[in-house]
């Protein structure tokens, strides 16, 4: 098991509204995973524009509670996080994606919940694939 779950915006939408393609995926991943789950504050604003209550208070409660943590200082991380989104910008990498991709340089044992295929694309530590799980 995973020492430190990452969780991306598709993945979270996916648990949280029911009518998502990928919700029951989402739902069965994640309930395996240790808690907290860990993101960053780009996913939260992508999450928070794809959802729509009451599956935005249901992500309201996850922070509450602490079972979903933000993770990265963007300031702090601000140069490796600008250096991944260059060194992809032909795929582009958003920055959520490279905020994610950097959590898994930093945290012990990552695994990144996503339903975004462009992380078999992206490496860390610029040689090792990112640690994923998607449907």
């Amino acid at each position: 098991m995973p020492g430190a779950c990452i969780v991306d915006s598709g993945a979270l939408v996916a648990l949280l509204d029911p009518r998502e393609e990928h919700h029951v995926w989402a739902r069965e991943n994640l309930s395996r995973q240790p808690l907290p789950w860990f993101t960053c504050e780009s996913v939260l604003s992508e999450a928070i524009f794809l959802l729509h209550e009451p599956h935005l208070r249901a992500l309201d409660q996850l922070l509450r509670q602490g079972h979903l943590r933000l993770a990265l200082n963007l300031a702090a991380e601000l140069r490796p996080v600008l250096d991944l989104r260059a060194k992809y910008a032909s795929v582009p990498m958003s920055l959520a994606d490279a905020c994610l991709v950097r959590l898994s340089e930093i945290l012990p044992d990552p695994v990144v919940v996503t339903t975004d295929a462009d992380f078999r694309i992206y490496r860390r530590h610029s040689r090792l694939a990112v640690p994923c799980l998607m449907p």
